[in-house]
Order: structure tokens, then C-alpha cells, then sequence
């Protein structure tokens, strides 16, 4: 089974908006970048990841899941990019900075 890594801006989708979205889950829209794309396409239900708040905070704070499989993104107008829906599955104790990860 496959890990993964969500980044997120916490000042756009933080952590705790992630929990707040409770066992329902949110999808996981606006990458635009052809790589994380493929990525994306190769996710599976039950598959786990990292979430990782990037640019402010550097630190892997939570443990997401995979509860939808790649599908069309709705805020791509060009049409070429989808997203996977998530949900939170438990905030990890103490974040794990990108520092400590190096």
C-alpha cells in the first residue's frame, strides 16, 4: 500500500479544517502540476498519507486517508486536472518539522 504527502497552505486549508470536515472527508482540488496529477490518478481508497502544512509551519502535522479515487478537479476550466477526496484520520502528537524529516 502507498503513503502519500498533502501539502497544504495552512492559511488556505489547515489541519483543523481538515478534522472539522469529520468522517465526510473534502476533496483535495487545485493541483496543476502534470507529476502530482499522475500521482493523484495512482491513489486508492484506503490509502494513507502525510499532511504536510508547506511555507508556513514546514511540519507534517496529521494522517489523511483516501476516501474517493481520482476524479475531475471542478476548478479546472481547462479540464486536464482532477483531485482525490480525503479525510482526517488522527493529528499527530507533536508535528514533525521539515527540519527533523532532514
Amino acid at each position: 500500500m502507498a503513503r502519500w504527502l498533502f501539502k497544504s497552505e495552512p492559511s488556505t486549508w489547515s489541519w483543523d479544517q481538515q478534522v472539522a470536515a469529520g468522517a465526510e472527508g473534502t476533496f483535495w482540488n487545485g493541483v496543476r502540476n502534470h507529476l502530482a496529477k499522475q500521482q493523484m490518478m495512482a491513489m486508492q481508497v484506503g490509502e494513507q498519507g502525510f499532511f504536510y502544512h508547506s511555507n508556513e509551519g514546514k511540519a507534517v502535522v496529521g494522517i489523511v486517508e483516501v476516501i474517493r479515487p481520482y476524479y475531475p478537479d471542478h476548478t479546472d476550466a481547462s479540464g486536464r486536472f482532477g483531485m482525490v477526496d480525503v479525510r482526517a484520520v488522527e493529528a499527530l502528537r507533536m508535528p514533525v518539522t521539515l527540519d527533523a524529516i532532514k
